[in-house]
């Protein structure tokens, strides 16, 4: 019985052996991690030799292991440092074979620039064309003489038939109204009277005003005879029949249209200047209505001086 257990338990330390010189064999040809958690047996005579080898195996493995992580860094930061440089080149290549490239970009800012350049030197040019022609205009007196003015034939507020060569010889400003205008025509008209007044003072000349209704069909002679004596002795009443009036008022570029009709009181809108005519009846230069008497005064002796040059 004895001789049997004995040679049982030789035949288990026998298989113990050499599963355990197994396992170390395997693990110097794999750096397997699994040696780290490997339970190192009981100490006892027979296995010495085997426990020494397996700690040198445990240190040769540890090594390979710490060397194998470090390279795995490595690798991994260059694999990140190549991933930030891809992306920065994919950046850039999205950019440049993108919709809008650097090129087309610079070339939108060149021609924008361009553009704005040219705009401003026409808008430079336009202004200044604009200043000449002005200028041209109030200094030439023959600027408007084919444009304003004409032959015409009313009835004064005397009754009397009339026309441009009854005015010939003398200087006139004419202005057009009507009697029923309730401000504009009776401030216009003042201003005109003072005006002849004062030009009277300080050059000694006789400026005739002549008054030209654009509403004839309730202008009557008496109307405008009692109209025009509340404004100045010399000023000249002048009306005549719808087409009368209408061409004189084309001659003059005159614009005049009636508002709507309230029973029989209505107004009627027209132009608000006052045109300045040498003693040929020719056209000389017109005054509009942001003139005062002083202005309107030294600007008909401004132009009589040039014309008598």
């Amino acid at each position: 019985m004895a001789t049997v257990l004995s040679r049982n338990v030789s035949h288990l330390r026998n298989i113990r052996k050499h599963l355990y010189y197994h396992t170390l064999i395997k693990c110097r040809s794999s750096p397997s991690t699994e040696i780290l958690h490997h339970r190192t047996p009981r100490h006892h005579p027979q296995s010495v030799i085997g426990v020494g080898t397996g700690f040198e195996s445990l240190a040769i493995n540890q090594r390979f292991l710490l060397s194998t992580s470090s390279s795995k860094v490595k690798s991994d930061g260059g694999q990140k440092s190549g991933d930030s440089k891809q992306s920065r080149f994919e950046a850039w290549k999205s950019v440049r074979g993108g919709p809008v490239s650097w090129l087309s970009l610079l070339l939108v800012i060149a021609t924008g620039a361009g553009i704005l350049v040219y705009y401003n030197n026409e808008k430079k040019r336009h202004i200044e064309a604009l200043n000449n022609s002005s200028k041209a205009v109030k200094e030439g007196p023959s600027a408007g003489q084919a444009a304003i003015g004409g032959p015409f034939s009313l009835i004064n507020h005397d009754g009397k038939h009339v026309t441009d060569k009854d005015f010939l010889g003398k200087w006139t400003i004419i202005y057009f109204g009507f009697t029923h205008c309730p401000d504009i025509c009776p401030d216009e008209l003042q201003k005109l009277a003072a005006a002849v007044d004062k030009i009277k003072e300080k050059t000694r000349i006789d400026i005739v005003p002549v008054f030209i209704s654009v509403d004839p069909e309730r202008d009557t002679v008496e109307q405008v005879r009692e109209y025009v004596k509340e404004f100045h002795p010399k000023l000249v009443g002048l009306t005549g029949n719808p087409d009368e009036i209408k061409k004189v008022a084309r001659a003059y570029r005159v614009y005049y249209m009636k508002t709507a009709e309230e029973d029989s009181d209505y107004l009627v809108d027209h132009s608000i200047v006052m045109y300045l005519m040498g003693p040929d009846m020719k056209f000389v230069k017109f005054f509009g209505k942001n003139n005062d008497v002083d202005t309107l005064t030294d600007g008909v002796i401004k132009e009589i001086k040039e014309y008598k040059k």
